[in-house]
């Protein structure tokens, strides 16, 4: 198959639901992995009670990074650009902060003992997700040349 500049190349077929609730929930143990790998190594980021109170951060996670990030991302915009995109780490961290206090609101308890644990464990869950999502195979990444008219 050839490409030529500009042309759209289809994903596939649209996937079933069965196929989304399971993509969803690949996501959420691979973030639940990711916050374990955090806890683990970041001083700082504390976590103790059962397994699945951790499973519970990370959907407390997801539900902030899904219905806040992008607005404050948007607020934000702004500093964004004029940082070249560096904030974006503040506001990870900031996400992060946000599940730490919502966690404990809600009884689990889930610490982050400032701004450098959060900054430093957001890096390592966002590291943790992509290599994990690489693993698992949802993150896909292709390679497209497309030749100039003299390569031709």
């Amino acid at each position: 198959m050839r490409l030529r500049e500009g042309e759209l190349v289809e994903a596939g077929p649209p996937s079933t639901l069965t196929a989304q609730i399971l993509r969803a929930l690949l996501r959420w143990l691979i973030t639940t992995l990711a916050i374990f790998v955090a806890v683990w190594l970041v001083p700082g980021i504390d976590f103790t009670g059962p397994g699945w109170q951790l499973g519970l951060v990370a959907a407390i996670f997801g539900l902030v990074n899904t219905l806040i990030r992008p607005l404050l991302a948007l607020l934000t915009c702004s500093l964004v650009l004029l940082t070249l995109g560096l904030f974006i780490l503040v506001i990870n961290a900031a996400m992060l902060l946000l599940t730490a206090w919502i966690a404990g609101q809600l009884g689990v308890d889930f610490r982050v003992e400032g701004f450098w644990p959060a900054l430093l464990g957001s890096l390592i869950i966002s590291l943790v997700s992509l290599a994990l999502s690489i693993l698992a195979g949802e993150q896909r990444f292709r390679v497209v040349y497309l030749r100039g008219p003299d390569d031709q």
